[in-house]
């Protein structure tokens, strides 16, 4: 039901992103999806990716700040307000988002997110038959 995410630490300044990316493209792993969010000093780029275990231990051996943390992953149809009837869901239940990213994948929306409450979270995917995807599913559809 969830899948790996990679949150790396970079300075914003010249060069620190084209090195992260050079590395994984070294490496050969594939993002799938990515965003960052930056403070004045520091952003937090956060990747999707075909190997994240791999990828985390790559970077961590060329001295990058990473972190792999679980975030959920659920399938939308690719319709205007799918995002927000989904986020109403978690919303109405009381659940908090920290955290959302989406993009297309395959004709199908992809809704990255993570929650103040994951068992909770878990529980109303499950009771609203959300189209979760787990590791095995999104490398399947890449």
């Amino acid at each position: 039901m969830r899948i790996n995410q990679l949150s790396i630490f970079i300075e914003n300044r010249s060069g620190t992103l084209v090195k992260v990316l050079n590395l994984l493209k070294k490496s050969k792993i594939q993002i799938i999806a990515s965003t960052i969010a930056d403070t004045a000093e520091y952003g937090i780029y956060r990747i999707i990716c075909n190997e994240p275990a791999r990828a985390c231990n790559e970077l961590k051996a060329a001295g990058v700040a990473v972190a792999l943390s679980d975030v959920f992953a659920i399938q939308l149809d690719n319709e205007p307000g799918c995002a927000a009837d989904a986020v109403s869901i978690f919303s109405e239940a009381g659940i908090g988002i920290t955290y959302m990213y989406s993009f297309l994948l395959n004709g199908k929306g992809i809704l990255i997110f993570r929650t103040d409450n994951p068992d909770k979270a878990r529980e109303v995917i499950l009771l609203n038959n959300l189209k979760y995807i787990c590791e095995e599913d999104l490398n399947a559809l890449t």
